[in-house]
């Protein structure tokens, strides 16, 4: 399953990436295509539907860039980077596209295109913030430059190689008989009557199913005994990877964490149902950018 943010079409070009000279003579050839971003907002054009604003060589000429494009990878033997235009004063006066060009949130773009350019704005935005947040080694504390494309950050100082890192993230329907547990965070959710599935960060040491399960127990006070895996979703904001499972709850009781979480409640299959084909405005249910939304859609159709 093809989750939006993921189906990346682009050969990430390893091979590429070993050689400096190489990247920097794909960042000069012609040819090269570059994304723009401005504090995490993606270059786009809408003109008779909306695409992904890929700059050309000639496009970016007159800009003065203070930092090096990021090489997300080759498609049809073209180059195409990722480019962060915070620091460019009116980036898109300079660029002369004219009005059907904007920077827009990620996440607002994503809804209207397919998944396989979602994948490719999964890869760049994470990669834009991550090398926007670690200019400094964690090491000695000395600045860092970009190598191998943007898929390392080197410090000359002490020889420090930082990686870009992925977060992962357990997602889980938790079901017992024809309910399944949902849950309530702070803020919006509470407004729109919003629940969602479970979900949680693993921690170092842990496996999966023992992640569903911890979390489960700590937000809701439920034991969950088998775990199954569903699939996955890239999450960039700002780096993470969603892994969605089924569980089976061992007990009903309730607990509540009142710090993570407002509301944690049973559903049964035909309020669920009802809500996930809008049969009914009393609950809310995550739409289907999410992973959350194909959780519960499989167990309602009994795919899981």
């Amino acid at each position: 399953m093809n989750h939006t943010f993921s189906g990346n079409p682009l050969d990430r070009g390893d091979a590429i990436r070993r050689d400096e000279q190489l990247v920097e003579a794909a960042v000069n050839h012609p040819d090269s295509l570059f994304l723009g971003f401005y504090n995490l907002d993606i270059l786009v054009e809408d003109f008779k539907g909306l695409r992904l604003g890929w700059l050309s060589q000639n496009d970016i000429a007159n800009l003065l860039l203070t930092l090096p494009p990021i090489l997300l990878g080759i498609r049809d033997g073209i180059a195409c980077f990722a480019i962060d235009l915070s620091k460019v004063d009116d980036s898109l006066a300079k660029l002369g596209l004219g009005s059907h060009w904007a920077y827009r949130d990620c996440r607002a773009v994503a809804m209207e295109l397919e998944n396989h350019d979602t994948g490719i704005i999964a890869q760049a935005r994470a990669q834009i913030s991550w090398h926007s947040n670690h200019q400094f080694c964690s090491k000695c504390g000395d600045t860092t430059q970009q190598r191998k494309g943007g898929h390392v950050r080197r410090c000359d100082s002490c020889n420090a190689d930082h990686f870009p890192r992925t977060d992962p993230v357990v997602i889980m329907l938790i079901a017992h008989d024809d309910h399944c547990l949902l849950g309530q965070g702070f803020g919006p959710m509470v407004k729109m009557n919003m629940y969602s599935t479970l979900a949680g960060f693993i921690d170092q040491g842990e496996s999966i199913e023992e992640a569903v399960r911890r979390e489960v127990k700590e937000e809701s006070g439920v034991d969950v005994g088998d775990v199954t895996y569903h699939s996955s979703q890239p999450w960039p904001f700002p780096s993470s990877l969603m892994i969605g499972c089924h569980g089976e709850a061992i007990s009903t009781d309730i607990t509540i964490d009142p710090v993570e979480m407002a509301d944690v409640r049973w559903f049964s299959k035909a309020e669920v149902a009802d809500s996930l084909y809008r049969r009914t405005k009393d609950l809310y249910l995550p739409g289907s950018m999410a992973i959350a939304h194909h959780l519960i859609r499989s167990w309602i159709e009994n795919k899981h």
